[in-house]
């Protein structure tokens, strides 16, 4: 099984602070990986390092069989990965549609459309000539979804998805995660709830002061709850 995502021994920093230490994980095609840990840890950073946006001093990011010692932002959509960013970073001069374009100026070919992200989030379509900011942060967050789907991605990486909205949003954003693996897309989900992770993922990484731990297959089941919920716990 080929490795769309490889990061090796990752030393990365942002100034003078070393956040990520020596930090080894890999996707592989159309695996749903969970990255896990308590605020602060590095995970965000493991997202930004592979952006360009926190500086790489040792080890290697292997983006679809190549590998990378200098990052730039556009790098990871050039070799098939798509980001739904904490915070969602809606455009916000934009409308809903013309976000969801944005998605797309990447190029690459593949089954996802305007249409078919619709069809995925009909509130999307409803709502499609509204300003992306007026949205609910539900549907801003399905939006972040929608326009990362729009990039047609092998690998999509998901940081804090679900943060800050209601139990039943989150339940939907589960049952859409699932549809798009179904559908061959990878996952690498960074996540504090838990109650998600094992709805989706197959696997996990715990991290703690900017290394992974712990790792695991994922179960739906009470106990593997409680076991990736102590790597959680401040």
């Amino acid at each position: 099984m080929s490795a769309l995502l490889n990061l090796k021994n990752l030393n990365a920093y942002y100034g003078a602070a070393h956040i990520l230490h020596d930090l080894s994980l890999h996707v592989n095609a159309g695996e749903r990986v969970a990255l896990i840990g308590r605020n602060g840890v590095g995970k965000t950073t493991v997202v930004n390092t592979i952006l360009g946006l926190a500086t790489l001093r040792e080890g290697t990011v292997g983006l679809d069989g190549k590998s990378y010692t200098k990052l730039r932002a556009y790098m990871a959509a050039q070799h098939g990965m798509a980001v739904v960013p904490q915070g969602r970073c809606i455009v916000a001069n934009l409308s809903v549609e013309e976000n969801l374009l944005l998605g797309a100026a990447v190029g690459r070919k593949g089954p996802w459309s305007v249409k078919e992200i619709y069809k995925l989030f009909p509130i999307l379509e409803e709502r499609a000539h509204t300003p992306g900011t007026a949205l609910s942060g539900g549907q801003q967050q399905m939006l972040a979804v929608g326009r990362a789907l729009m990039a047609n991605p092998s690998l999509i990486l998901l940081d804090e998805p679900t943060e800050g909205l209601a139990p039943v949003i989150v339940d939907q954003l589960a049952v859409i995660f699932n549809q798009v693996a179904d559908q061959g897309t990878a996952l690498l989900l960074i996540e504090q709830n838990m109650s998600l992770v094992v709805r989706v993922a197959e696997r996990y990484l715990a991290m703690a002061k900017g290394a992974v731990v712990a790792q695991g297959r994922v179960e739906n089941s009470r106990e593997c709850l409680h076991d990736l919920e102590s790597h959680v716990m401040v």
